[in-house]
């Protein structure tokens, strides 16, 4: 049964309260209308685009949370975090990110997300990568939206180190993870840790 337009704006609405990240093309999908009548739809109602709303949640939740680094300085757009516990970002992978012959993002630019939200989760004023082990599970094409997943897995106090485990997706695809160990500064710093930290 085909919806009124009325009835398609209504639930948009509601769906976009719900989901705020969902894109332009998965709304089109959902409704069985066109991206173009989808826009349509949102400057109708006044809803801005996607990239605005994960900047206003980012804006309004996240600013003064993140104590490791400056919002801005994290590779991708932070959706949610939770210090020492987890925190989430999306990367959109544009023309500027991959190499030209195919379309293959730079791993730098995968590495560069993880690590940053890595470094972001840490509830400390300062937090470096001490020591990272990660793998590429799959290529990453240009259009493609990476979610990256990071969450604390050992605080260690005494040796001022923290573990934090990312995983980022395409889809369900699992195409990168890392074991990143973080050096920190809450605790007095001792030489014997602090030597390997950059």
């Amino acid at each position: 049964m085909k919806r009124s337009k009325k009835d398609r704006q209504r639930q948009l609405q509601e769906k976009i309260k719900e989901q705020p990240f969902v894109t332009d093309e998965e709304l089109a999908d959902f409704f069985g209308v066109s991206v173009q009548t989808i826009r349509l739809d949102r400057m109708e109602l006044s809803i801005p685009e996607l990239r605005e709303r994960i900047k206003h949640v980012a804006e309004k939740k996240l600013t003064d949370e993140v104590r490791s680094l400056p919002i801005e300085e994290v590779i991708g757009d932070v959706i949610d975090i939770e210090l020492d516990k987890s925190a989430i970002s999306i990367f959109d992978v544009k023309k500027e990110h991959v190499f030209k012959r195919n379309g293959i993002a730079r791993g730098h630019h995968l590495f560069a997300q993880a690590n940053s939200l890595a470094v972001a989760v840490i509830n400390d004023e300062l937090a470096l990568t001490a020591k990272a082990n990660i793998r590429f599970t799959r290529s990453v094409n240009e259009g493609e939206r990476v979610v990256a997943k990071a969450k604390v897995t050992e605080i260690q106090e005494r040796k001022e180190r923290t573990t934090v485990q990312v995983s980022s997706y395409v889809g369900q695809e699992l195409v990168f993870e890392g074991d990143f160990i973080m050096y920190r500064s809450n605790t007095s710093v001792k030489d014997e840790t602090n030597e390997n930290s950059y």
